[in-house]
Parts: structure tokens; C-alpha cells; sequence
């Protein structure tokens, strides 16, 4: 992998797919999906579901008697999903916004929303949706970052709170809704079982670079003026030299309807 700053943005679905089965990903989507409890003959909704990472899982959990739905709006996150599980007959795929869930009401007995919530324009909709198209005693499994926790070792201390700060206050449009997760879930009307906060934590460079975006964010703080370029550079360059060590909190919430 490159160490310049100059790194283009990553195909989405070969992201989310390695980000998915690194190690810091298997961990706490294991945990997910034991909390979420699946059962056969359920009807399962993966919001946000990209190039259907967790469907299979899901599918298998549901049986051949189940029903599990995969939605997203991109296509081409879309194209994968169902190349991935077009050998799953219990799978449906569906375009559509996570503010508008082509789903039946009151028909859905889990569902989860894995790292989506921070992208979306309006988080609160979203909830609102899970709960219109659960039904009563359903199950939903949330799981978000909080990039304010990000740390990044380096000698250059004030850079890496430099680029914690750009990536919380820029680079993500909800980075902080992590630690609130479990007061939306409230606000939204669901019954909070369960918290969980997990520390995914990076020794090796290039995949901390390509999971966290080091090179490419880095490179439009510059460009944005929120760190000067000559040390940006510098940064970067250091982190990929010796001993590396980064980590963020990720909190998942269960919830009942």
C-alpha cells in the first residue's frame, strides 16, 4: 500500500468487505449478532446492509422458514450483495433510503443498523422507521463509532488531536453518535437492554490506513486548511516507520419495541 497522501478513495464494497473481516470487525459483529438472538423462522432487516456483509450470517439464523430483507441506496453496493447471495433464496434485496424502509409494517422481528447511522442526514428518521416496520417484542441491534475517542500514536501529539478533530468535526457527518446511541433509542420509543463498548484497536499500519482513512483524510485537512502541509506530510510519514498503535470506541446498543 501507498504511503502518500495522495491515496483516491477506495472501492466502497471491497472496504466495507475487509473492514468487515479484520480483526477489530469480527469481534464486535459477533457480539452483534449473539445479542440479537435470530431465530429461525424470523424475519430479519439489515438497514445500511452494503455489499451484503451480514446477510449470509443472518440467513442462515433464519432458516429456510425466514425472511431476511437487505437495504441499501447504492447500487453498486447493491450489485454485490446480490451477487453474494443469490444462492440464499431467503434473501430479498431492496434500494431504497434508510428514511423511507421499503418494508411492510409491523412485520420485522430483528434488525440491525451497523454503522450507518452516522451517515445519514436524519438519525432520529431512521429510528423512527425501525420502529414503524417492527413489530411488538422485535429486537434491533444497533452499532456506531464514536470518532471523538479516536487516538493516533505519534510524536507529533498535537497533529494526531489535529486529525481526531478533522475527522469528528469534518470528515463524518454524526462522529459522535456513538455515546448517544442509547438516548436515540430511548427518544424513539424502544426499550434498551443492553450497552456495550468495544475498543477495536490497530498495531499495523496499512490496515489502519485503510480502515480509518489515515492518507486520505489527512490529506483533506490539508487541503482544507485545518493542518499545515508540511507537518500533515510528516505525520503520516512517521506512522508508517515504526511501532504503530490507534484505536476508537464502538458502542452497540440492543434495544426492544
Amino acid at each position: 500500500m501507498s504511503t502518500s497522501l495522495g491515496v483516491p478513495q477506495p472501492d466502497q464494497a471491497a472496504y466495507m468487505l475487509r473492514a468487515a473481516t479484520s480483526a477489530a470487525g469480527r469481534g464486535y459483529k459477533q457480539e452483534l449478532m449473539e445479542l440479537l438472538d435470530v431465530q429461525p423462522g424470523q424475519t430479519a432487516l439489515d438497514v445500511g446492509c452494503g455489499p451484503g456483509t451480514d446477510l449470509p450470517a443472518l440467513a442462515e439464523r433464519v432458516g429456510a422458514s425466514g425472511t431476511v430483507i437487505g437495504v441499501d441506496s447504492d447500487p453498486a453496493m447493491l450489485a454485490e450483495a446480490r451477487r453474494r447471495t443469490g444462492h440464499l433464496p431467503t434473501v430479498r434485496i431492496r434500494e431504497a433510503d434508510a428514511h423511507a424502509l421499503p418494508v411492510e409494517r409491523g412485520t420485522v422481528d430483528r434488525a440491525k443498523v451497523d454503522r450507518v447511522l452516522m451517515h445519514v442526514t436524519d438519525p432520529a428518521g431512521v429510528l423512527e422507521q425501525l420502529r414503524l416496520v417492527t413489530r411488538p417484542g422485535a429486537r434491533i441491534g444497533l452499532a456506531e463509532p464514536d470518532w471523538d475517542t479516536l487516538v493516533v500514536d505519534a510524536e507529533d501529539l498535537d497533529t494526531s488531536r489535529a486529525f481526531t478533530r478533522y475527522t469528528t468535526s469534518e470528515a463524518v457527518r454524526h462522529a459522535t453518535i456513538g455515546r448517544s446511541l442509547a438516548r436515540r433509542a430511548e427518544r424513539a420509543g424502544f426499550a434498551v437492554e443492553t450497552v456495550r463498548a468495544t475498543t477495536p484497536v490497530f498495531l499495523d499500519f496499512q490496515d489502519a490506513d485503510h480502515t480509518l482513512g489515515l492518507g486520505r483524510n489527512m490529506h483533506q485537512a490539508i487541503r482544507d486548511g485545518h493542518v499545515d502541509a508540511a507537518r500533515g506530510r510528516r505525520w503520516f510519514t512517521s506512522l508508517s516507520e515504526g511501532p504503530f498503535f490507534a484505536a476508537f470506541t464502538l458502542v452497540t446498543v440492543v434495544c426492544s419495541r
